[in-house]
This record gives C-alpha cells, structure tokens and sequence, in this order.
C-alpha cells in the first residue's frame, strides 16, 4: 500500500523532532506554496486530546486547511494502512484543486510508509493477540517485550516498552509467517525520479531542544493538560491503551491513579519527550529521502521556510 508516485512528486515534506518549530513554519511555508497540511503526527488524530499533543492553535487552523487532524474518537484504534489510505486519497484531492500537499509532523512511522509504502501483513489472529495481552496482564510489559527481542530485536528496539498493541502485532507476523516484521518493513529508499519536491528534515542543536522541550511542558500544564487528561479518564467508552500510552498522558494518568506526584509525572514527561526526540533524529536520520537543515535556534520560521523553499532550486516557486 502506497501512494502513486504521480502524486507523491507533488508533495512537499517538513519533518522534524517535537518542539522544534515544525508548526511556526508549515503556516508561512503553506501560505508561500498554496498548500494545504496533511498531519504526520499519530496522536493528532485523537479528539479532545489537544493540548497534549500539541495541536496547531485555532487561528493557524483558519489560516492554512489541515487534514488528518480530530479523525478519531480515543477509544478507537487507527492504524498506520488507515493513515496511509486516508493520506493518499486527501493528497490526491488537494491536487486536484491545483493546490499542494503539504505533510507536517514528526511521526517517523507515518513518513517512511507515506514515502516508501507499507507492508500490510497477514490477517489478524484475534485468539492469539488476546492470549497475548493476557499474558503480557500476567507477566509485565517487560516480559511481553523480552519475547519480541528474542524473535525480532530489530523492532524491540524500536518500539517503546509499554506500546503493547504494536509488539502484539509484531509477535504475531513472526507467529504466522516464521519472519519478523522487520524484514519486510524495510522498503528500499524512493529512486530519485519518483521522490516528492522536498523532504526536509529540521534538525535542532540538542542543548537548545532540550531547552524548549521543557519550555513547552511547562506551558502546556499552564494551559490545562492535567484538567484535559482527568475529563479523558472520564469518557466512555473509555480511552483505548494506544491513547492512554501517548507522550505525557500516559505520565499524568499516572499521577491521577496516585502512582506518582504531579512534580515527578511533569519531571518524567520532560524526561521521556527528550527520549523521543532522540527516536525522532534516528528515524529521520535513516531516511535516505530526507534533507537535513541543519538549525542553530536564532532562525525566525519565514528564515526557516526560505531554506526549506531553496531545496526545490526554485526559491517562492508554487506548482
């Protein structure tokens, strides 16, 4: 499952770790392309989950149309062949009103399947997931991810302890076909003639991200994530695991069933958001198709969008 490479020489791509200005500049940069933003970010797709994900504002939603964003109930599942199916088709859309997809976000998964297909997998096996989440209930996470090592390291690595669903999965395509999913999740990098316009991958100072992650953590408990979190625990039916293991909901759950203070939970989501940073960079980094831009955090987002636009060797130029 991909997109056709008719519509993916269209698009135009800006990646980057959280906290870094992403937003800022895909507003300046849409409105210098005619475009319209495709979120690549997995967690956006939650309604009533704005705050902690850090959902464009109200007034950049006005500004510039944003897709792929409100999509979903937190009690649903969505899945990456979801996104890459709803993608293609918004993106061939937006061509067709002679505009240009935009897509803006820091979720690695989403731009490798975006940009290199996706790898669907055999059928659900719905007795062995649920043997398995009864044992992972049993045995720990840890045990559930020390299975997943011994079987296929290569995606152990890259999944998070606590990501259940998507080691269940993993499990079971080495279950049902004896091969990790890894193997076949390693499509060969785009050839040159089908790659998008640009691909730009913004890359921080590490020092100046760790700065404004903790920043915007502080801002964001000012602004009501802690109330956002507790009225998620409230709806019913309730938020499914995939919601409730998000960046920093899962840490302030935490603190709303006493298992941490409100200081050690805010501490702990600086803490982990620095971790995914770093999974970030390595994505991209891996990504033959991204163009690093190199930041020094002085740059303004029009300065930003400049480098960006001067990739296409066409500075300003619009499709």
């Amino acid at each position: 499952m991909k997109l056709p490479s008719s519509v993916l020489r269209l698009c135009w791509f800006l990646a980057g770790p959280t906290a870094c200005g992403k937003s800022a500049t895909s507003i300046i940069l849409a409105d210098r392309l005619n475009a319209e933003i495709i979120s690549l970010d997995s967690m956006a797709i939650y309604r009533r989950m704005d705050i902690g994900t850090a959902k464009p504002s109200k007034q950049d939603l006005q500004k510039v149309a944003h897709h792929l964003i409100d999509i979903a109930e937190p009690h649903e599942e969505y899945s990456v062949a979801e996104f890459v199916k709803h993608a293609a088709g918004i993106a061939t859309e937006i061509i067709g009103r002679q505009r240009v997809p935009l897509f803006v976000g820091g979720t690695g998964l989403y731009l490798r399947s975006i940009l290199r297909g996706l790898f669907e997998g055999p059928e659900p096996d719905w007795s062995f997931r649920e043997s398995m989440e009864q044992l992972a209930i049993k045995n720990g996470p840890q045990w559930l991810h020390d299975k997943l090592a011994a079987c296929d390291p290569v995606t152990a690595e890259r999944l998070h302890l606590n990501d259940m669903r998507r080691i269940i999965r993993a499990l079971e395509v080495y279950e049902l076909t004896g091969r990790p999913i890894s193997e076949d999740q390693q499509h060969s990098p785009l050839s040159v003639v089908d790659r998008p316009r640009v691909v730009a991958w913004l890359e921080p100072p590490r020092e100046w991200l760790r700065a404004r992650i903790d920043l915007r953590v502080d801002q964001m408990m000012s602004d009501g994530w802690l109330e956002e979190t507790r009225e998620l625990m409230k709806l019913q039916p309730p938020p499914s695991r995939t919601a409730c293991q998000a960046l920093g909901y899962r840490e302030l759950i935490g603190y709303l069933n006493g298992q941490l203070t409100l200081e050690a939970a805010v501490e702990q989501i600086k803490i982990s958001t620095r971790q995914f940073a770093k999974r970030q960079h390595t994505w991209f980094r891996n990504l033959e198709e991204c163009c690093p831009l190199a930041m020094t955090g002085l740059e303004t987002p029009e300065q930003i969008a400049d480098r960006i636009q001067a990739l296409n060797g066409r500075a300003g130029a619009v499709l």
